[in-house]
């Protein structure tokens, strides 16, 4: 049979009435109706027709009702209230309850799980105090020499921060789903122990939000399921550090109206429980941000050395305070952009400084960390570091549309540095010169390696077409070659103001089987006023020609490029070498002899 629940604001105020399917029932303030509420003074003198249906009271406000009912948060004229839940009118529930259920020592009367936009809309009427003692909550975790201490500082902050508490508790479920205190305090020590309900600290940790119980405390209260009888409500809020699933805060005491003032928007009473259960997520979510800080500071601790920034901020995004996400370093197939970057002349520069080899290493090093450095400061991952050679590699660990335009960027502003440096005669890498290439596709990137040395990288053709395009600069006079797909890339979408790209030729490298359209990459004119875009059109208009075996127009519009841009030797050279006339086989395309 169901039952209807009438509480007022006061304990005292307190009434069941029996529903019966089919009967129909008068709500209202004065001894004549069916159900009389005489303590609430917004109820008129006849207010509600309530009509039991199965399994639901429809409640209909009669016209003459002065004050709204109000159901789930909204005034309404009429609405269905089924086992569990209530409406309200003025200071006073009504909840629907299976009256078999309600009588059961192990089941609350009422159960309230708690969302965060929900708590969201609390105001606290005492919020200076709370904040008082939430402000030193920072202190009270980092103060704490060991896990008990932690949990017995807890505590003092929820004793502290909810008066209304008259006990608390941190209570933890391990993997056999025992749920046990870990740590618990009463306001007032000489009345002894309590044991927190296991029903409401499971059914916390199950749905990992904040729930409230409410008990008559008249009932006899005995196994797992139950509190003392002397407290009539109870609420769990996780803590949800992305450790173990095991532990939150639990909080009981006894008020007046506990059970009618649940849910209400704006209660006339200083006791509100959903202010209790607000600054208790506060408390909560700070343990839990503090201890997240701490798994993650101690599983990268050791790894800040081997892992670039994007990667650790991966790990840290992904994990949520877990530790490493194994999965996220696993090596698995994606689209990348590699920049390999290379040190000009440097076997000539260690036979000269064979009686100096720890001076070299040292400009070597500082070489390499402009590379890393550029590399890093556009979102990629350093890979590995082959002798005098740096490589990068963007689209890892999480794709990005951005990848080859911050390649881009990143091989433009090396190619900046070493020229900055090469224009002061006392620095130490002045004499230093780079080569730089860049291409886009497809490769296994993570952690790949052995069972005795893993390392961070990328592996795949396209990684070798970057070396190979970065040996091509040789070839070709020119500090910064990319790939066709990366060349239209930018000239459809970096700006500018940033970098340029130029069709150079059509090339064939030596072990290679198929043609590739290389680029090279250009500061702005800004940056680079030597090159205009004019000089760039002309250039690239005779690269058409080239291609084409129109060798004379070709010649006449590479030359219409400063004679300073070596680019162009690479083309006139040949268009030179056979009078300006393409050979009879010709194919647009240039084999080139060595790497």
């Amino acid at each position: 049979m169901l039952q209807l629940i009438i509480q007022g604001a006061n304990p005292q105020q307190r009434l069941r009435q029996s529903l019966l399917t089919g009967k129909s029932l008068m709500l209202g303030r004065t001894d004549d109706s069916d159900v009389p509420v005489p303590w609430e003074s917004a109820l008129s003198r006849s207010h509600a027709r309530l009509q039991m249906r199965q399994n639901r009271l429809d409640v209909a406000v009669v016209e003459t009702a002065s004050n709204p009912v109000f159901h789930h948060g909204r005034s309404v004229e009429r609405c269905s209230v089924k086992p569990g839940d209530y409406f309200v009118i003025g200071d006073t529930s009504f909840w629907v309850v299976d009256s078999d259920t309600s009588a059961s020592p192990e089941d609350p009367v009422e159960e309230v799980v708690f969302t965060r936009q929900q708590l969201q809309q609390v105001r606290f009427q005492d919020a200076d105090r709370r904040i008082e003692v939430l402000s030193r909550l920072p202190s009270v975790i980092s103060g704490a020499g060991s896990e008990s201490e932690l949990h017995a500082n807890l505590a003092g902050v929820l004793l502290a921060g909810i008066p209304h508490a008259d006990a608390v508790a941190v209570v933890e479920q391990n993997e056999a789903h025992h749920v046990e205190a870990a740590y618990w305090e009463r306001r007032r020590e000489a009345e002894g122990e309590f044991r927190p309900s296991s029903r409401l600290v499971r059914d916390t940790l199950a749905r990992q939000q904040s729930v409230l119980h409410t008990w008559e405390a008249e009932q006899s209260q005995e196994g797992e399921y139950t509190v003392s009888a002397e407290f009539d409500w109870a609420f769990c809020t996780p803590v949800v550090s992305g450790g173990p699933a095991g532990w939150a805060l639990y909080v009981t005491g006894r008020l007046p109206g506990a059970a009618s003032l649940v849910g209400r928007r704006d209660p006339s009473t200083e006791f509100h429980l959903q202010a209790d259960v607000k600054f208790a997520e506060l408390v909560a979510e700070v343990v839990a941000s503090t201890e997240r800080l701490r798994n993650l500071e101690g599983n990268l601790s050791v790894l800040r050395q081997f892992l670039s920034p994007p990667i650790l901020r991966a790990l840290e995004e992904s994990s949520g305070g877990r530790g490493l996400d194994e999965d996220l370093l696993a090596p698995r197939e994606c689209d990348v952009t590699v920049l390999f970057c290379d040190l000009r002349g440097f076997s000539q520069k260690a036979e000269e400084a064979a009686d100096d080899l720890p001076g070299l290493l040292e400009r070597v090093s500082s070489a390499l960390e402009i590379m890393t450095q550029e590399i890093l400061h556009y979102g990629g991952v350093t890979g590995d570091f082959l002798g005098d050679a740096s490589l990068g590699f963007w689209g890892w660990p999480f794709p990005s549309e951005e990848a080859p335009l911050n390649a881009c960027r990143a091989a433009l502003a090396i190619r900046r540095r070493f020229q900055e440096v090469g224009t002061a005669a006392d620095h130490p890498l002045s004499d230093f010169e780079v080569g730089i290439g860049v291409a886009r596709g497809r490769a296994m990137a993570g952690k790949i390696g052995t069972s005795d040395r893993m390392t961070v990288t990328v592996f795949g053709p396209v990684v070798n077409l970057a070396s190979r395009l970065q040996g091509m600069t040789k070839h070709l006079h020119v500090p910064i070659l990319i790939d066709d797909e990366t060349g239209q890339t930018v000239r459809e979408r970096l700006s500018q103001d940033e970098g340029r790209a130029r069709r150079l030729a059509k090339v064939l490298p030596y072990g290679l089987e198929n043609p590739l359209v290389v680029s090279e990459l250009l500061p702005p004119v800004a940056e680079f006023p030597d090159l205009t875009d004019e000089h760039l059109c002309s250039y690239e208009e005779g690269v058409e020609h080239f291609v084409a075996g129109r060798w004379e127009e070709a010649y006449r519009c590479l030359h219409a490029v400063p004679p300073s841009d070596r680019a162009q030797d690479f083309l006139t050279m040949r268009i030179a070498q056979h009078d300006r006339t393409a050979p009879r086989d010709w194919d647009g395309v240039i084999e080139l002899p060595s790497k």
